[in-house]
């Protein structure tokens, strides 16, 4: 099998398990939470970089939204059989980097990586992701010069892959459709509004013996829970609306 090959099939399976790759940190991010010492010897420096490592997070966020919200229909989705891809997005983020939706999911967990204040594991996310992502996006643009062609190399050859050059930003052509919104980054959300706390607790009981926290850190799992539930019935009328549409497609037949 030619390299070339090897890597999109490799990256296609690595693409239907994409959304798990964090989980596997989750015993190396408990790691350094418990063994760190910040909240006794530099608690203001701790709160800041509390701060600054939220920000990355919701930066990520931030862009994954904005993608989602202002994408084509039956694109940038978050199906895992297969890819999926109706037409080319090529502006909003998409101007300024190919992947911009890989760029978010970097920027979120990144930060929740830098919350647990240790550099080892800052340097080996980073290079996980790198060698975990490398494969997915060779694989997904495989896909995308077989389907778009001359379109897609055009587009390719003055669009970076993973760093964003905003110069070259266009305005998305789509207006933003909050509800798909809602409906699509509901797991995103929960994961930040649930990982910030929970390492604040790990950090606290470990270096204290307590699991109270600032009163912050609640009011941002609250937010989180609530945009969650908020998201759960739109998702449930959505598909009871979808399901009646349906019956009345086959009535009138």
């Amino acid at each position: 099998m030619r390299l070339s090959d090897e890597f999109v099939r490799s990256g296609s399976w690595l693409f239907r398990w994409r959304s798990y790759l964090p989980f596997l940190f989750l015993p190396l991010i408990l790691i350094a939470a418990i063994r760190c010492p910040v909240i006794d010897s530099h608690p203001i420096l701790h709160f800041v970089w509390s701060l600054l490592s939220l920000s990355v997070s919701l930066l990520g966020l931030a862009i994954r939204c904005h993608c989602i919200g202002h994408a084509a229909e039956a694109t940038s989705g978050r199906n895992t059989k297969s890819q999926v891809a109706e037409s080319l997005n090529i502006t909003g983020f998409y101007s300024v980097v190919r992947h911009p939706l890989y760029l978010g999911n970097f920027l979120i967990a990144f930060g929740i990586v830098m919350h647990a204040s240790a550099l080892w594991l800052v340097v080996i996310y980073i290079m996980a992701f790198a060698l975990y992502y490398e494969r997915i996006m060779f694989a997904e643009e495989a896909f995308l010069q077989n389907k778009f062609g001359c379109e897609f190399m055009a587009w390719s050859t003055q669009t970076p892959a993973f760093l964003p050059r905003l110069r070259q930003w266009k305005k998305a052509e789509f207006p933003m459709d909050f509800p798909k919104v809602i409906r699509a980054e509901t797991a995103a959300v929960a994961v930040i509004a649930f990982a910030f706390p929970a390492l604040e607790f790990v950090m606290h009981h470990a270096t204290e013996g307590s699991v109270a926290v600032e009163n912050s850190w609640y009011a941002l799992l609250a937010s989180g829970v609530v945009l969650y539930a908020v998201a759960r019935v739109m998702k449930r009328r959505l598909r009871r609306w979808l399901k009646y549409e349906r019956i009345l497609y086959a009535a009138a037949k």
